[in-house]
């Protein structure tokens, strides 16, 4: 298999291959059948399961399978994997960030970057700092980002090129829902094959034995004491003492006596037979930016640098792991296989990727659209909270400091 290179991207990207597509079999970490946990999420139907499960051609057949992790939690985990490339010096793209650091008692925020706000560029955390002493919106490079729409793409390309990658709806900025949607590229999602639901069991014996009638227990009228026996000490609740908990009292409302075995059958994990990581360049959703006043040449040496943030994301995500939530780490069964699909339905090109050659794509890949004359901007941007903003933290923080000493009272 051949090591993809920066001239085979750049060829893809360029109108030889509609997608690059990445996928990766996994196994839970304690073997083939291995329970796994996947994310949970409210439902109307008081006896479905909580996770997402349908049913997907697996080959010449139709297999029950259950999202593992969405696409929206994939592009995450992939922001973080170019973070931390990032920040170790191995990778060079702009990353605008707020730094809290200096402010003594939000110190523990640190920095906020665009990788890690949830809206990207676009984000309110963004929108309410300074930059250069003004805010950001109001900058020059706020206005610059408040202006670019995917016909006219260069100052996002230029300060946030990564939101190009991963898409941006600027809907709280200064245009409201008219604001510059940027489309994802990036789309990876993991899947787990032939799921079966399982079961969840619980429940604790009280070293105590403490028996469920052995006394009725009352809410304390002091938080801080938390219970009591004493009807006389009990907070009133029209005109009668107040029960703990909603169990009428009991001793297990207050975490005395045994929990009867109970078993939860809508959110006990599954054991599946394989999981598949899928990950989708879309080269078409690139070749739609535009950069104005560009060469071809230039546009095109534009598009593959965001297409190399992307194989990028592929190879650094691959070697951070899939511990997904707890109890759902899955192992890979081999290293990313990058496939080219090319638009006539032919057998796709394989290629291969690695940490550093991944890293050398893209450095050349940026190096180019600079000498054509759309280069990143090399300098860090640093931004800084409004004071408004630290003022809505601390207020915050007051009222939460309040309700813990309420509670606590």
């Amino acid at each position: 298999m051949q090591q993809l290179t920066f001239e085979n991207l750049r060829d893809a990207v360029a109108g030889g291959a509609v997608a690059l597509r990445s996928t990766v079999r996994l196994q839970p970490v304690d073997g083939p059948g291995g329970k796994v946990f996947p994310p949970t999420y409210a439902t109307t139907a008081s006896k479905s399961n909580k996770y997402v499960v349908e049913d997907r051609q697996l080959g010449d057949r139709v297999a029950t399978t259950v999202l593992l992790d969405s696409v929206a939690s994939q592009a995450n985990r992939a922001e973080l994997a170019l973070l931390d490339g990032w920040e170790v010096g191995e990778l060079e793209f702009p990353v605008p960030y707020v730094d809290f650091r200096g402010e003594s008692d939000l110190d523990d925020l640190g920095r906020i970057t665009v990788l890690e706000a949830p809206h990207r560029l676009a984000d309110a955390i963004f929108r309410d700092s300074l930059l250069g002493g003004t805010l950001f919106r109001l900058s020059e490079i706020g206005q610059a980002i408040t202006d670019a729409r995917p016909d006219n793409a260069t100052a996002m390309f230029r300060y946030a090129p990564t939101a190009l990658l991963f898409g941006q709806w600027d809907s709280t900025g200064p245009k409201g829902g008219l604001g510059s949607k940027f489309q994802r590229a990036y789309v990876s999602e993991i899947v787990g094959f032939d799921a079966e639901i399982g079961k969840k069991v619980g429940s604790r014996l009280d070293p105590l034995q403490i028996e469920r009638e052995a006394a009725v227990v009352y809410e304390h009228k002091d938080k801080k004491q938390v219970w009591t026996l004493d009807p006389a000490e009990a907070v009133i609740d029209k005109g009668k003492p107040k029960s703990a908990g909603k169990g009428g009292g009991r001793p297990s409302e207050i975490n005395h006596g045994n929990i009867a075995p109970s078993i939860d059958t809508q959110a006990g994990g599954v054991t599946i037979s394989v999981a598949h990581q899928t990950v989708v360049i879309s080269f078409p959703a690139l070749r739609r930016l535009r950069f104005s006043g560009a060469s071809r040449e230039a546009e095109i040496a534009a598009r593959t640098a965001i297409a190399a943030l992307g194989v990028v994301a592929i190879a650094y995500g691959y070697e951070t792991d899939h511990d997904l939530r707890s109890r759902c780490l899955l192992i890979p069964e081999h290293a990313p296989e990058l496939e080219m699909v090319s638009r006539d339905g032919s057998t796709p090109e394989r290629v291969a990727v690695d940490r550093e050659s991944s890293a050398q794509i893209l450095g050349e890949a940026a190096a180019q659209a600079k000498q054509l004359g759309i280069g990143w901007e090399e300098d860090q941007i640093v931004l800084r909270p409004a004071p408004k903003l630290l003022d809505l933290l601390r207020r915050s923080r007051e009222v939460s400091a309040r309700e813990t000493v309420g509670a606590d009272s």
